[in-house]
C-alpha cells in the first residue's frame, strides 16, 4: 500500500520547512509534498502543516502577509471541511492572522528574540493532536520574537470553557507559573486549537526535538499524529 501524503505550505522566509519535512516523513511514516505559497491547489489533504520561519520577512507583522497567499485561501477552505491543520511558530502566527485560531501573537514581554529549550505541559490530552502523545510534559525548543499569546479576557474565558488551550509553558515537573513563562503569554499559553478541534497552533518547535538523546520529545508528538491519517 502506498504511503499517505502530508502537505507542508512553504512561504518566502520559511526556514523550518526542511526540518519539518524530515520529522514528518520519518516519524509519521508518510510522504510529504512541499506546497509553494502561490499554489492555489493543495492536492494532498490528509493533513496540512504550516512551518516556522519569517514568512515574507515579517515585514508588516508576523504572519500577516502570508494570509494573502493563494495557498492560505485554500487552507481556509479546507479547514471548513475538517482537514487537520497544524501551524508551528510562524505557522501559529499565520493561523491567528487568518482568524482560523483565536487571539494574537505579539512581541515578547522583554521585546527580545528568545531561542532556548523549554518545558511544555500538555493540559488537554483529549484532542486529535495530543491524545496519543505518551507524555504529559515535553521539552521543545522555542525561537521567536513575537510569541506572546494575547487575547481579551472574555475570549480567554471562552478558550478555557471550550477546552481549546492545549499547551502551556511549565517547569520540568509540570508547574505552571510566571517564572516558567518565557515570553509573557497570557496564562502561560503555548498552543491552542480551534472550536471545531481540527486546527492546532503552537509556538514551540517539535520538529527541532527529534535528533538528540535528551531532546527527542518531538518524536512522541509526530508519532502521535499517525492516528489522524
Amino acid at each position: 500500500m502506498p504511503k499517505k501524503v502530508v502537505s507542508i505550505v512553504v512561504f518566502p522566509g520559511s526556514n523550518c520547512d526542511r526540518d519539518l519535512d524530515i520529522a514528518v516523513q520519518k516519524y509519521m511514516n508518510v510522504n510529504t509534498e512541499l506546497v509553494w505559497h502561490d499554489d492555489p491547489n493543495i492536492k494532498n489533504q490528509e493533513m496540512i502543516f504550516i512551518p516556522g520561519g519569517f514568512s515574507f520577512g515579517d515585514y508588516l507583522r508576523s504572519g500577516a502577509l502570508a494570509t494573502k497567499s493563494p495557498a492560505m485561501k485554500e487552507v481556509i477552505r479546507l479547514s471548513k471541511k475538517g482537514v487537520p491543520i497544524i501551524g508551528i511558530c510562524n505557522g501559529f502566527q499565520i493561523l491567528t492572522e487568518c482568524k482560523l485560531l483565536d487571539g494574537a501573537l505579539i512581541d515578547n514581554y522583554k521585546r527580545l528574540f528568545i531561542c532556548k529549550e523549554n518545558f511544555v505541559k500538555i493540559v488537554n490530552k483529549n484532542t486529535l493532536f495530543t491524545k496519543n502523545i505518551n507524555k504529559n510534559i515535553v521539552q521543545f525548543p522555542i525561537a521567536h520574537a513575537q510569541g506572546r499569546f494575547y487575547t481579551s479576557e472574555d475570549n480567554l474565558k471562552r478558550l478555557e470553557d471550550n477546552n481549546q488551550i492545549v499547551f502551556k509553558y511549565s517547569s520540568r515537573d509540570g508547574k505552571i507559573n510566571k517564572s516558567q513563562n518565557p515570553n509573557g503569554s497570557m496564562n502561560n499559553i503555548a498552543g491552542i486549537i480551534n472550536k471545531n478541534k481540527n486546527i492546532l497552533g503552537l509556538m514551540p518547535h517539535p520538529e527541532r526535538a527529534v535528533n538528540f538523546s535528551e531532546d527527542n520529545d518531538g518524536i512522541s508528538f509526530f508519532r502521535g499524529l499517525q492516528n489522524l491519517l
